[in-house]
């Protein structure tokens, strides 16, 4: 290679991230075969689901390959998507089990860790071994302790059962090869009071640059979360690019909320 092309390698890099706004769509490196049916059939109810090419009529996405984990900590994050306005809305408060499902590198998780404090736990899940390395990495230079690294499978996340109090998900729902599996899971390991804080970019919203298959549509979001024992309990609908979603085990006492229109949340943003 030409001394010009190595000077211009991390150039190149970079615009090929943010011409499309996400990293190509490259398969996990470390996406696993199947989960040992044997072991999934002592889980009563679970669906015997095989890897997806789509679910209720929306394609599925590839996931994020490591390689794209700088993107994730970019320092103009927060400028476009407000991830801080997000983090506010998820009322963290000391001592909760939280979860932060396609942790990454832990853009999320450090400061969920920080707001539950010593007494809470973070469960940090992902299926790729090196977003959790860098993840760890992370963590030991702020001397935070109160994380629990976890690698999941693309069908269970391996959480405990009925011990989270909030478990979020930023723009990876989307990606799940499996995704009757992964609810399943997800609806055990919450708490009755639990609920599930869902961020995907908002499909009907062209203006939002990220590729249409890492988006989704209010509309989607509700057909299959309903179908898999899920109610909408809270929303936050002032996010420049995101929705966000409350959702709570159907037999939750929280009480099931309608969402409001999307096209109605762009006009009210568009003023």
């Amino acid at each position: 290679m030409s001394t010009i092309s190595i000077r211009l390698l991390p150039l190149l890099i970079f615009v090929a991230f943010m011409t499309h706004a996400y990293p190509q769509d490259v398969p996990a490196e470390t996406d696993q075969p199947q989960t040992d049916r044997s072991a999934q059939a002592n889980d009563a109810g679970k669906p015997k689901e095989s890897k997806r090419k789509s679910y209720l009529g929306r394609v599925l996405a590839q996931p994020m390959s490591h390689v794209g984990a700088p993107w994730l900590i970019r320092p103009e994050r927060d400028d476009e998507e407000n991830a801080s306005e997000s983090f506010k809305m998820l009322e963290l408060k000391t001592g909760m089990v939280v979860c932060d499902l396609g942790c990454g590198n832990g853009y999320w998780t450090l400061p969920m860790a920080r707001a539950v404090g010593e007494e809470g736990l973070v469960y940090a899940v992902d299926i790729q071994q090196e977003m959790l390395q860098k993840l760890g990495q992370r963590a030991a230079r702020f001397k935070i302790e109160n994380i629990r690294p976890t690698l999941g499978q693309i069908d269970d996340p391996k959480l405990p059962q009925n011990e989270i109090d909030l478990l979020l998900m930023v723009d990876v729902y989307h990606e799940f090869s499996h995704p009757q599996s992964m609810l399943w899971e997800i609806r055990r390991s919450l708490k009755p009071n639990g609920t599930v804080a869902l961020l995907e970019y908002r499909e009907e919203d062209p203006n939002v640059p990220i590729k249409p298959l890492h988006k989704m549509s209010k509309i989607q979001i509700m057909k299959e979360y309903e179908a898999n024992g899920f109610k909408l309990v809270k929303e936050y609908n002032e996010l420049p690019w995101q929705h966000l979603m409350f959702f709570a085990r159907d037999d939750s006492p929280l009480k099931a909320i309608t969402p409001i229109p999307a096209n109605e949340v762009l006009q009210s943003l568009n003023k």
